[in-house]
């Protein structure tokens, strides 16, 4: 089966690559912009008729669509989510390889939800950011598209190589200052969110099920059990042998708490106040169902968080 991997060198990607190539029935051809790809190309600025030619000539059976970006201002995140995809679905059309696609989407796309419920696929799409607004409308690109596609809605992703601007990533890289510098307290704040944390390499189990599935439409790839932030924190603290104290600041997230855990500081030029409660609009509460991914991938997750938690601090580690 060859298999056209875009955006394989990004977090999810590295992951999905490393999954394909261990299958030896799997040719992997990877698209992206860094010079570590087999095939440079930019989804947000090159045009469908080039994709298509490069298409033509590999003639993948699927095409795994990791590639976007998650910070930056809406017309960055439209350009480099939203366009992207427009890109890849009008090549495919164009092309005679007749690929599957596998996109990766987000479980931002659904906005804010009701706490103490699970979002299964069937919910209707409310994102309270442009990060959610930008994968949302390439989540109806693909499903409006007529290709053969499946959307995987990956909910909070964790473990090896969480980015340093993410939640888990920031409450590693504070814990190592901590105890770097032999500190007894450790102040944190916005822990009181709850995310469904999955692990990045039961994503990319994920990904390979659905490349080889018939399945089409949204599914969810998620644990199906909301964490506390706080709870995660007190984990990761154990995990890294942390004797000192947490105390969790008081107040509402918002502007004054940009640079607490859960909330990113802005970009240098995006620094207007935070428009949403939470950076990524999905409010205090997020809990995905996951019963389609069991029923039409075969998939569940494998890996619990206190084993991801481990696997960031680790890295985290490394850094003292």
């Amino acid at each position: 089966m060859r298999v056209l991997l875009i955006g394989a060198n990004g977090y999810l990607g590295r992951f999905v690559a490393d999954r394909l190539l261990a299958d030896p029935a799997v040719q992997l051809t990877a698209l992206g912009r860094g010079d570590d790809a087999d095939v440079r190309f930019d989804l947000a600025s090159g045009s469908p008729g080039a994709l298509t030619r490069f298409l033509d000539a590999v003639h993948p059976g699927v095409v795994i669509n990791c590639a976007g970006a998650t910070r930056g201002g809406a017309r960055e995140l439209t350009r480099h989510n939203t366009v992207a995809v427009a890109t890849v679905c009008e090549a495919l059309r164009r092309s005679g390889c007749g690929a599957r696609l596998v996109q990766i989407g987000c479980g931002a796309e659904y906005g804010p939800s009701q706490p103490g419920s699970s979002t299964a696929e069937d919910a209707v799409p409310r994102p309270g950011g442009p990060y959610g607004v930008s994968k949302l409308a390439a989540t109806e690109l693909v499903l409006g598209s007529g290709l053969d596609a499946v959307v995987l809605r990956v909910f909070s992703p964790a473990g090896p190589g969480t980015p340093a601007g993410s939640p888990l990533g920031r409450l590693a890289e504070a814990l190592r200052r901590a105890m770097q510098a032999n500190d007894g307290e450790l102040k944190l704040g916005g822990l009181g969110v709850q995310r469904d944390f999955i692990d990045v390499r039961d994503v990319a189990r994920a990904v390979h099920a659905a490349s080889l599935s018939a399945a089409q439409g949204v599914i969810n790839i998620g644990s199906g059990r909301a964490v506390r932030l706080r709870d995660a924190a007190a984990v990761l603290a154990r995990v890294a042998g942390y004797s000192g104290s947490l105390h969790e600041l008081d107040g509402p997230p918002g502007p004054s708490m940009r640079s607490a855990i859960g909330h990113p500081r802005p970009e240098p030029d995006h620094a207007a106040p935070v428009a949403y409660p939470y950076p990524d609009g999905c409010g205090s509460w997020q809990q995905a169902d996951v019963r389609t991914a069991r029923d039409r991938l075969g998939w569940r997750p494998r890996i619990n968080l206190e084993e991801s938690l481990a696997d960031i601090w680790m890295e985290a580690a490394c850094r003292i």
